[in-house]
């Protein structure tokens, strides 16, 4: 019984932050793997290809909300289905 799902498209900006505008439910019912500089990066909170960043934790560092405090690193990024 092999079940087939249609994915849905990986949006340019995706965020993982339900309270975001740019979170898409549907897309995270999928494993969704990110690669930035080459590499593939397992903490990445936000991502934007057209402008070519990605946002992750600063170490265990907290905001007031309690939430990760997050940084914004440059470069190139693709966003895939594993």
């Amino acid at each position: 019984m092999s079940e087939v799902t249609e994915r849905p498209a990986l949006p340019d900006h995706l965020s993982i932050d339900p309270r975001s505008p740019h979170h898409v439910a549907a897309v995270f019912e999928h494993d969704i793997g990110i690669r930035f500089n080459g590499k593939e990066r397992m903490d990445v909170e936000e991502y934007c290809i057209s402008e070519g960043w990605v946002k992750v934790p600063a170490g265990k560092t907290l905001d007031r909300k309690g939430k990760p405090l997050l940084i914004k690193i440059k470069g190139p990024v693709e966003a895939f289905y594993r």
